[in-house]
């Protein structure tokens, strides 16, 4: 568009100013309506990249098979116990199940009638053996115990122990930790705090830990896709419940929410967290350097009201070209309030400069048109041509961040000689006093003259620099490390990360029956960068013969001790006061004045033992509470054990079968890395050890590795391709090779100091601070273009003028607003920030100082007649 045209747009604009400004307001409006009744966001990483690819492919295949592995909430319940861990995950699952409205499916891995039974089966033999060892040495205690459920058998049991200590068949060493978790349990007790105490521990050799105290709960809860979460109605309902069953850390139980949807909903909510305080820093931010660019309260205005007019009606446009937002496209939003803010000083700084020669405004917003109209017309074709670049590439999120920003570059070029000189003609702003450039960088002016080749040579060798540190540059594609690690989700994610069994980093592996999945397994199990491969086949046990014959030996002798013939009637108060006494006078016999630890631990419970005999008796009833209940539970647990049946394919609950098989009969396979899951260089050799045996293999470790290289392709491609069509677009307009490479140099050089400075500090890319670079380059050429083209018309002294004014102040603005982002708690967000904040940073340096010493003295011949 050139100059004369834009100039005689302006002038009509001024002359029916009523006219354009109600027009801008009435598409403004309807934009508003339009959004509000279409306003779609998802928050779905996996939707950035085109499913089109062969990886994204065989992701949606395996979901397709297993749809009940995607969008779920998992519920982590950790317990000071693994009996308070195992009864809360009961409760809660129980109630769960009773809201089918809001849960399509209420699960529990690895647990249920199926494993209680025949749990120990799946163990290996040597595991299988140690366990029943240690069950039917403990036949003497746990008979006594059985026939007196009770604390006073508890007592018998223990008197009856500490009696083989005093005839040397065993040492007091052997029962400390018994010793020690009883008088823990006993002194809360007395204390009136919470006591918890463990069978299953003791009984397990005193071994504790996660695996042990750790249940958890699946469940694929209904979404509620028109709320900005989907998923907090139902989270909220499951900490609801949990609260209502006292399942909290008063009690010994903590329930935390992971998965899929909490994850999601919390993106979300980290994206809105400090949303005011992010909004208020880039308000007051492009308040004040609106005002020291134009110093006018009035153009101030103006230039804010086509910029939010401009916003809306840019959202409207992309939700009609798009239809739904993602984490990425949404990024439009300060990308077009720092590009539109800059038209609108570009255009409000050359209007004050041209007041000092027109009186009457209209003349000079005439003027403006005509002398900026070009290059801000040419300004915005260019970033606009670098924006579509981005619209043939797989990775959807800058795809579609592209159409949007690249038609909100159109919008805003439209307004900004139009609906801009309306609200100025209509405001009337009073005229500049004195010249509007930046008197104080005429020294700088002078220096870039003086000293242009050592300037040049300095950033030569600046760029050798930096191009020689990218290698360094880190990047990080994993989706995880753009969650907020101290939000719960993610934290607790991250917790069970720690347990190679639990790790989320698995491959998932489709076989068109179970045979070619044991196969498959088989072959997987041998390779050194995995630890295991599971399929439905590992839940039928193998060497079941020797173990089900060592389950009835123990059954034999354990049996009739958990069943007895004449179990004894509840002691009274009194009986319970005596045993406790008996078995305190004992143990301190036996301790004496010993020092071992062993010693000094049953003189502890011996004194504890004293104090609950003395105690009133609702203490103890507490203190039976504590201890007996988890007894029950204990013997409940031996019982199914010693039910244990041999177990076939045809034998295998359907749920778990569900889990495993698809209802077309295709297998799945799940593959565990060796070594530490978190590390990127385990992951990158594991996915490609799976890959080399199941091509087709899907997973997080894998989706990783591709999306990487997706995106580091997508931008590669688009930077080719907006290399290209920007040089053709320059040389369209500016028909000079040199001044094409005038124009790209310092944009091509702010994109390689700020890769360098990214590495030296560590700032690795990532899915969200790499749209920097679009808007590096978008921003870039729209300050190389003002310059260029002000260097042909023949200006000199560039930096004092009024075009260096309207560059820095632009800058400043959106600098300071982008910066602002840099405030989020969401890492991604956070870190989006920084880098634009680098980016423009170094921008205004290139410009400021590189540009004016690489163009030198302007040419002897003109070209106003062009531009």
């Amino acid at each position: 568009m050139k100059p004369l045209i834009i100039a005689r747009l302006v002038n009509t604009s001024c002359r029916r100013a009523w006219q354009v400004a109600l027009i801008g307001l009435c598409l403004g409006i309807v934009s508003v309506v339009y959004t509000a009744s279409n306003f779609a966001l998802t928050a779905d990483t996996a939707g950035l990249i085109s499913p089109k690819l062969a990886w994204r492919k065989s992701e949606a295949a395996f979901n397709k098979a297993f749809p009940q592995t995607t969008d779920v909430t998992v519920i982590v319940i950790d317990g000071a116990t693994p009996e308070l861990a195992d009864t809360a995950a009961v409760r809660l699952s129980q109630a769960l199940v009773k809201a089918p409205k809001s849960f399509l499916s209420v699960t529990r891995p690895d647990t249920g009638p199926f494993f209680d039974r025949e749990g120990l089966l799946l163990l290996p033999l040597p595991e299988v053996e140690q366990t029943l060892a240690r069950l039917n040495q403990a036949q003497g205690f746990l008979g006594p115990l059985a026939a007196d459920p009770s604390l006073r058998g508890v007592m018998t049991s223990l008197s009856t122990v500490v009696l083989g200590v005093q005839q040397g068949q065993a040492k007091l060493a052997d029962i400390d930790a018994p010793m020690k978790a009883l008088a823990d349990a006993l002194e809360r007790v007395e204390q009136g705090r919470p006591a918890y105490f463990s069978w299953q521990t003791l009984m397990g050799g005193g071994e504790d830990g996660p695996r042990l105290t750790r249940q958890f709960i699946l469940v694929k809860p209904h979404l509620n896709f028109s709320a900005l979460e989907p998923g907090a109605e139902a989270s909220q309902l499951i900490r609801k419940m949990a609260g209502e069953l006292a399942l909290n850390p008063a009690h010994g139980v903590t329930v935390r929410l992971t998965g899929g949807v909490p994850l999601a909903d919390e993106q979300f909510g980290s994206l809105l967290d400090r949303a005011w305080l992010m909004g208020a820093a880039m308000g007051v931010s492009i308040l004040v350097m609106l005002w020291l660019a134009v110093r006018s309260l009035r153009m101030m205005i103006c230039i804010m009201a086509v910029t939010l007019i401009g916003l809306v009606i840019t959202t409207a446009v992309g939700l009609f070209a798009v239809h739904t937002f993602n984490l990425i496209s949404v990024a439009f939003i300060p990308l077009f309030v720092g590009l539109g803010v800059d038209f609108g000083i570009q255009f409000c700084v050359r209007c004050q400069a041209e007041r000092l020669i027109y009186a009457d405004l209209q003349e000079a917003l005439v003027a403006a048109g005509r002398s900026v109209g070009g290059s801000l017309a040419l300004a915005a074709a260019a970033i606009a041509v670098g924006f579509f670049t981005f619209i043939p590439t797989n990775y959807i999120g800058v795809s579609e961040l592209g159409i949007i920003a690249g038609l909100g570059m159109v919008v805003a070029f439209g307004l900004s000689v139009t609906l801009l000189p309306a609200l100025l003609t209509l405001a009337k702003p009073p005229g500049a006093a004195a010249e509007v450039g930046i008197k104080a960088f005429a020294p700088l002016d002078d220096l870039i003259v003086s000293h242009r080749k050592r300037i040049l040579i300095g950033f030569a060798a600046a760029a050798v620099v930096s191009l020689a540190l990218t290698p360094l540059l880190r990047f990080d594609f994993d989706p995880l490390h753009m969650e907020n690690p101290h939000a719960e989700a993610m934290a607790t994610l991250l917790d069970m990360m720690k347990d190679p069994d639990e790790t989320p980093n698995t491959i998932d592996i489709l076989e068109p029956s179970l045979a070619q999945a044991d196969d498959v397994a088989a072959r997987l199990n041998g390779l050194p960068q995995v630890s295991h491969a599971l399929t439905l086949s590992t839940f039928v046990p193998d060497q079941q013969t020797q173990k089900l014959a060592l389950i009835n030996d123990a059954a034999a002798i354990l049996s009739p001790t958990l069943t007895p013939f004449a179990p004894q009637p509840p002691p009274s108060d009194a009986e319970v006061v005596a045993s406790l006494q008996s078995v305190a006078a004992s143990l301190n016999q036996v301790a004496g004045a010993a020092s071992a630890p062993a010693s000094a631990d049953a003189r502890r419970l011996a004194d504890a033992l004293q104090t609950l005999a003395k105690s009133p008796p609702q203490v103890r009833a507490q203190a039976t509470q504590t201890v007996i209940a988890p007894l029950q539970a204990l013997f409940n647990r031996i019982r199914l054990i010693l039910q244990a049946q041999p177990v076939t394919r045809a034998s295998l609950p359907n749920d778990l079968v569900s889990a495993w098989i698809a209802p077309d009969g295709r297998a799945r396979i799940q593959v565990f890395p060796k070594g530490d899951s978190n590390s990127n260089k385990v992951l990158v050799a594991f996915s490609k050890a799976v890959l080399a045996v199941a091509p087709e293999a899907t997973g997080t470790p894998i989706a990783i590795q591709e999306a990487g290289k997706t995106i580091v392709g997508a931008f590669v491609e688009a930077f080719i391709l907006s290399f290209i069509a920007s040089i053709i677009l320059l040389w369209i307009v500016l028909r000079r090779i040199r001044d094409v490479a005038l124009t790209m140099a310092p944009v091509l050089l702010t994109g390689v100091l700020t890769l360098a400075t990214c590495a030296l500090t560590g700032q690795a890319l990532n899915y969200a601070n790499i749209i920097a670079f679009p808007l590096l380059f978008g921003i870039g050429v729209a300050f190389s273009i003002y310059f260029v083209i002000a260097w042909r018309k023949g200006e000199t002294h560039l930096l004092q003028s009024s075009l260096t004014r309207a560059i820095v102040f632009s800058a400043l603005t959106t600098g300071t607003s982008f910066g602002s982002l840099w405030l989020s708690s969401h890492p991604g967000t956070a870190s989006m920030g920084k880098v634009l904040m680098i980016a423009l940073l170094w921008i205004l340096v290139t410009v400021i100082m590189f540009e004016p010493a690489l163009l030198g003295p302007p040419p002897r011949e003109t070209e106003t007649h062009r531009l």
